[in-house]
């Protein structure tokens, strides 16, 4: 392995004046909810320092057990770690958000979040259902509520100070635009699915334009076809510079100027997918130039209903 750098502590500074966030986080979609526990508690252990949460999961009891855990151990406290949990759309009514995001703090067994986003732009019937659905199978959406709506919400959580930032997730530039444009309190963040295969340039052009931190989730490919981590390129890169395909994406989401997220419930590659360090500049070119394969892996940026998390 190449020697170490500080790459994997990089921190990017919040447009609120909240702080920053770590670039290197750790996502906790983990269907198996003793696998949340044990891949979460590893990843703090490993060194991660951002975990990435939702309503949607319906894991965040298991998360919140496993940095109860860590930390009542000591060596890491409360404030070192940076939190984000996100609203779900059945809940998009700004009469449901409050409770919504009580529920998720209670869950997390936390006071406050570092982060809260919304998880989509579609809002959906209100109600229990995560998923409601016609007698067809359709999705049931919620045309009396708007995305602004929801974010003026969100800015009411930001001013009890129970919630430090506020974002967007799962948007097209045109949305990030106009809740930016709009906004009393600008998104901190825009979570969207990012990677050679589908770089969004014109997304993150804006968003460093305006102070905003793009954060890519999926970074690795998501285990998905084409699979990222067996492209000639990345795996030409890895050989070369004695890195795993792995490391080489991570490195090149950060070196150009996204924070990411990464998952996985096996403590090895948890270590292994932190301890990223950076690549040499012609290899950061050559993955943005060479790359030209374009793929997007998940289309809850057309329905709302994501393609990484199971419906049951």
């Amino acid at each position: 392995m190449a020697e170490s750098d500080g790459l994997r502590y990089t921190r990017m500074a919040l447009n609120n004046g909240s702080g920053s966030i770590p670039a290197l986080g750790f996502g906790t979609l983990i269907p198996d909810h003793v696998a949340t526990r044990t891949a979460t508690k590893a990843a703090l252990e490993a060194g991660f320092r951002q975990l990435d949460a939702s309503e949607r999961y319906r894991n965040e009891v298991q998360v919140g057990e496993a940095m109860e855990e860590v930390f009542k151990a000591g060596e890491i406290k409360r404030e070192d770690v940076f939190v984000a949990t996100k609203l779900w759309n059945n809940n998009h009514r700004p009469e449901r958000v409050k409770p919504a995001f009580e529920a998720s703090l209670e869950k997390l067994r936390l006071d406050y979040v570092d982060l809260y986003l919304i998880h989509t732009p579609f809002a959906f019937q209100p109600g229990d259902e995560q998923d409601p659905r016609d007698s067809h199978g359709n999705m049931i959406y919620d045309e009396g509520v708007t995305l602004l709506d929801t974010w003026r919400a969100l800015e009411s959580l930001v001013d009890e100070g129970r919630c430090k930032a506020i974002g967007l997730s799962d948007v097209n530039l045109a949305q990030a635009s106009e809740i930016f444009e709009a906004a009393r309190i600008k998104p901190a963040i825009v979570h969207v699915e990012s990677h050679p295969y589908l770089p969004e340039w014109d997304l993150l052009d804006y968003c460093s334009k305006n102070g905003i931190v793009m954060q890519a989730f999926a970074a690795l490919g998501h285990s998905s076809k084409p699979n990222l981590l067996e492209d000639p390129v990345i795996t030409a890169i890895a050989r070369r510079v004695g890195k795993t395909p792995a490391q080489v994406l991570l490195g090149w989401a950060i070196q150009r100027g996204t924070a990411l997220l990464t998952t996985s419930k096996t403590p090895s590659r948890i270590k292994e997918n932190f301890e990223v360090s950076a690549l040499p500049e012609e290899a950061v070119r050559e993955i943005s130039e060479r790359i030209t394969t374009r793929v997007r892996f998940n289309a809850v940026v057309e329905t709302g209903v994501p393609g990484f998390i199971p419906r049951g």
